[in-house]
């Protein structure tokens, strides 16, 4: 007798955890199959420190080969699921393409980037949801620093060392806190001629920074951030953005080069392909996990609307702690619909958050005990090391290391700006060119697709800092072609929009993604190569959230449309054109002096 086949589509918070638990159940009675377009699950809480050089990449990226021994790993990206086939369909790293059969299904999707149609966030901001976003913006903010401190006009090295980071949630406190901490060191060591010192922001349209915590921890955590200069504010939010800076909601105007957008997360729009009841986005599953009249499909998450028995008629949050505990319950239910132990009910308690504020401060309520200061910082780190699944000496000995010795600040230059567009639908790898990419069309979740060309090779070298040759000027703060326009779920922290769900700090599981038709509903833009396609995603760090309220209405998203036909290819004689030039700075509308020139 044959084994049963199980396909697991995502290697985040919950997927990751299927598979652990499953593997340890079935005990080599089951075939089990983990597809995930990268070799690791990310540990995504510990990211912004990442960003700010404390640890190293490797040490956020758990092997799934490595803590997964009897599961099968299947490196791809899900084009489409045949529901009544029982098939996964999927495309290589390198383009080729394959099919998984299966007896039982757990959709494990995470979530992407929340976008509101702001003019201009979708060109010139970048989001936060992945190793590739991380590495660029400790690369991006090292970089200005360094350009500001050799500028000689004094408005330039202003706009240059000014950090704008939109969403005070777990996710952006935390990115500012950290940032705050990284650009001080950077110019302690390397004064600026002008005498100026770096400049960090922090907006958001909720009336207290981490509004999803307990009202002292807010306080603690604003005052630390305003103790490290950052400028708080609250009922602020971005209401356009330009190359040379934002326009605030209030009218005011801020000149900066980098524009960080952690406002939340919303469900993987895959799902929506699939043709099941949906639930904001969220694809809607009983107590148990089980899809209601597929009862080989199961699914948690980001992506899964699971009943909260503690609360009548709600939905458990997007959150890392609950994607964490999905995959036990999953996996149970899964196996005990092959026979193996008894399936129940998901039911859960909550254990409290914290928030690391960078050195020795944080802020956390474990169990609902509030707490700050070195106190928290210590129950933070502890958190994190017992809730990683592997790496913890590393990362010990990364924070060891940066108690004694100063962090090293250099720029590696391994992701450009275009690679990790903010409209991705694929946080998680970096865009390159060349790779292989297929459409996908909508259709009923049958996993029909569509064949497209291959990208070409990025012809000449980038003739700016961050574009590509050949590449006209987009006019963004870090050279990023255009992409089209912003869609998606309306922000909590965002003007006259719905809720949204922030990463909690004990979450962010990466995302992943497998659906049988177009898995995005905005265009994105990639290298200004020709017949280059939208990367694809299915699966992933699972993008569950820290926050600890029930998710957000969907508001009306805006599709865009898929990337332009880039045209003819210019003439082999026609010479390469010349630098871009910056449009001029953004001025006030009420005529006052623009911020951020002091």
């Amino acid at each position: 007798m044959s084994r049963p086949r199980i396909v697991i589509v995502g290697a985040g918070f919950a997927g990751y955890r299927t598979a652990r638990t499953l593997s340890r159940l079935t005990r080599h009675q089951a075939d089990i199959t983990l597809l995930n377009p990268t070799d690791y699950f990310l540990y995504l809480p510990l990211l912004p420190q990442v960003a700010a050089g404390i640890l190293e990449p490797r040490r956020v990226s758990v092997s799934l080969s490595g803590t997964l021994p009897h599961v099968r790993l299947v490196l791809g990206e899900a084009d489409g699921i045949d529901l009544d086939g029982h098939t996964v369909h999927y495309t290589g790293p390198e383009g080729e393409e394959g099919t998984l059969p299966f007896e039982r299904l757990v959709l494990a999707a995470g979530s992407v980037n929340k976008l509101l149609p702001v003019p201009g966030v979708a060109e010139h901001a970048h989001g936060f949801r992945g190793l590739p976003e991380a590495l660029y913006l400790r690369d991006h903010v090292t970089r200005q620093v360094e350009l500001a401190a050799a500028a000689k006009d004094r408005a330039e090295c202003a706009a240059r060392c000014t950090f704008v980071v939109v969403g005070a949630g777990y996710t952006g406190t935390e990115v500012a806190a950290h940032g705050a901490m990284y650009t001080d060191a950077q110019v302690r060591r390397h004064p600026m001629r002008t005498g100026m010192r770096p400049r960090w922001m922090l907006l958001d349209v909720a009336p207290r920074v981490l509004p999803e915590m307990d009202e002292r921890l807010s306080r603690t955590a604003e005052r630390v951030l305003r103790q490290r200069g950052v400028d708080v504010r609250m009922g602020t939010s971005v209401k356009e953005a330009t190359h040379d800076g934002v326009l605030l909601t209030d009218g005011s105007t801020v000149d900066t080069r980098t524009l960080v957008w952690c406002v939340g997360v919303r469900p993987d729009p895959l799902v929506e392909s699939l043709g099941l009841p949906l639930e904001r986005g969220r694809l809607l599953v009983d107590s148990h996990l089980r899809v209601p009249g597929r009862p080989e499909v199961f699914a948690c998450g980001d992506v899964a609307a699971v009943p909260d028995l503690n609360q009548p008629g709600q939905y458990t949050p997007m959150t890392a702690q609950h994607a964490w505990r999905h995959g036990k319950v999953c996996a149970q239910n899964v196996a005990a619909s092959l026979g193996v132990g008894r399936r129940r009910a998901y039911r859960h308690r909550d254990m409290g958050f914290v928030v690391d504020l960078g050195g020795a401060k944080a802020a956390a309520n474990p169990l609902g005990l509030p707490m700050s200061g070195p106190a928290a910082g210590a129950v933070t780190r502890g958190y994190h090391l017992a809730a990683m699944p592997g790496n913890r000496v590393r990362v010990a000995a990364d924070w060891l290391l940066d108690a004694v010795l100063p962090r090293q600040a250099v720029q590696l230059g391994l992701v450009r700006s275009w690679s990790v567009p903010l409209e991705s639908a694929s946080p998680e790898t970096a865009r390159v060119p060349g790779r292989p990419e297929r459409a996908r069309r909508a259709g009923t979740g049958t996993g029909e697709r569509d064949a497209v060309d291959p990208g070409a090779e990025r012809a000449g070298e980038e003739r700016s800092e961050e574009q590509p040759a050949g590449s006209p000027s987009q006019g963004r703060p870090s050279g990023e072609p255009a992409k089209n326009q912003p869609g998606g779920e309306p922000a909590r922290n965002q003007p006259h929009a719905e809720p949204r769900e922030e990463q909690p700090h004990g979450s962010r599981s990466g995302s992943t993604r497998a659906s049988g038709t177009p898995r995005r509903a905005a265009g994105t833009a990639g290298p200004p190569a020709r017949g280059t396609r939208k990367p694809r995603k299915t699966s992933g760090t699972s993008g569950a959230t820290r926050s600890a309220d029930p998710a957000a209405p969907s508001g009306p998203t805006r599709s865009a449309h898929g990337p332009a036909d880039p045209g003819p290819e210019p003439p082999a004689d026609q010479p390469p054109p010349g630098p871009d030039i910056a449009p001029g700075p953004v001025k006030r509308t009420d005529g006052r002096a623009a911020e951020g020139d002091s």
